[in-house]
């Protein structure tokens, strides 16, 4: 597992959303087309703890918070970033998505839950802000950001 590799298989999700509006509706869309149970899905999941066991993503942070981006915006993503972070029970920075947010999660413990979800698609629409929470163990989340666009506060 490389970055060309993982950022082909992100191509099928990156195509939805880079063609949607950041709302609601590309949050059912999301959970209809690449369900948590689903193969998609899957794959992108086992990618994600195969890269993080590689040594490539999630380089940044410390323990209970270990982050990075995996793939800047760019034409062939359809202007989306792709960061993935590794939380376990923790609160992360306070931040604002001037563009929206879309988060693939992915629970690593038992009942885990990013933000009061378990596993699946969750969309912040433009203008949202939140403190990333990780509650009841371990999640990884996967989440892409129009034109990579991320305001810490």
């Amino acid at each position: 597992m490389d970055q060309s590799r993982f950022t082909a298989l992100m191509e099928p999700v990156l195509a939805v959303v880079s063609n949607a509006r950041i709302d609601a509706a590309l949050e059912r869309d999301l959970n209809t087309k690449f369900p948590a149970q689903g193969e998609t899905f899957k794959t992108i999941e086992a990618a994600c703890h195969e890269a993080i066991a590689a040594g490539w993503m999630c380089t940044r942070g410390g323990e209970g918070r270990r982050f990075g981006r995996v793939v800047e915006p760019s034409p062939d993503t359809g202007d989306l970033s792709i960061d993935v972070v590794d939380l376990s029970d923790i609160a992360g920075p306070h931040h604002r998505h001037p563009t929206g947010e879309v988060c693939m999660v992915m629970p690593v413990s038992d009942g885990a839950l990013f933000d009061e979800r378990g596993a699946g698609w969750c969309v912040n629409p433009p203008g949202s802000a939140h403190r990333p929470t990780v509650t009841n163990g371990r999640a990884l989340v996967l989440y892409m950001l129009p034109r990579g666009e991320i305001e810490f506060s």
